[in-house]
C-alpha cells in the first residue's frame, strides 16, 4: 500500500472517533448547564419568595390594622375627648386617619392594586362619613354629640368593613 494512503487511513480513523467524542462531549455538557441553570433561577426565585412571603404578610397585617384603627368604633374610642368639641374632634378623626395613611403608604408594594383602591377608598368614606357626621350637628355640639352620630350610621355603610373583607380574601388566597 502506499504511505500517503496509510496514513490519511490513520489520521480519519483516529479523527472520526475524535469527532464523535467531542460533538458527544458538547451536547451532553450544553444539557448540564442548562439544567444547572434552571436550578440556579428556581432557587433564585424560591430565594426571593422567602426574602419578600414575610413583608407581604406583614403589609396584609399592618393594612388589616389599619382598616380596624380608622373603622368608626375604634377611631372614636381610641381617640374620644369629651372637653372638644365637635369641630375639633372632627380635625382630630381626619387628622388620624390621614397620619395612619401615609404611615401605611409603603405597603402598596406588597397588595394588589385592585386592594389597594378600596384602602383609599374607604380612606376617602371615612373622612366624608365623619364630615357629613359633623355637619349634621349644631354649633355648639361636643365631641360626644359627634361620636354618638358617627356611630349611630349604619355600619353595613362603611368602606372599611368592605376593604377589610376585601384584603382578608386576598390575603387567604394568596398565602392559604
Amino acid at each position: 500500500m502506499n504511505p500517503a494512503l496509510d496514513s490519511l487511513l490513520n489520521s480519519i480513523f483516529f479523527t472520526i472517533p475524535s469527532v464523535v467524542v467531542f460533538i458527544t462531549a458538547y451536547f451532553l455538557l450544553k444539557e448540564f448547564f442548562f439544567q444547572e441553570n434552571k436550578k440556579r433561577e428556581v432557587d433564585i426565585r424560591l430565594e426571593k419568595v422567602r426574602i419578600s412571603l414575610p413583608l407581604r404578610i406583614q403589609a396584609y397585617e399592618r393594612i388589616i390594622m389599619f382598616l380596624e384603627r380608622i373603622s368608626p368604633a375604634n377611631l372614636v374610642m381610641r381617640l374620644h375627648q369629651p372637653n372638644l368639641s365637635a369641630e375639633e374632634f372632627q380635625k382630630m378623626l381626619v387628622q388620624n386617619i390621614r397620619d395612619e395613611y401615609t404611615h401605611n403608604l409603603s405597603q402598596q408594594l406588597f397588595i394588589s392594586s385592585t386592594a389597594w383602591e378600596m384602602v383609599k377608598t374607604a380612606r376617602e368614606e371615612m373622612i366624608r362619613q365623619i364630615n357629613i357626621a359633623a355637619s349634621e350637628l349644631k354649633e355648639d355640639a361636643t365631641s360626644v354629640d359627634l361620636s354618638n352620630n358617627l356611630l349611630s350610621m349604619s355600619m353595613d355603610k362603611f368602606a372599611t368593613r368592605k376593604a377589610l373583607e376585601m384584603i382578608k380574601d386576598e390575603a387567604r388566597n394568596n398565602f392559604a
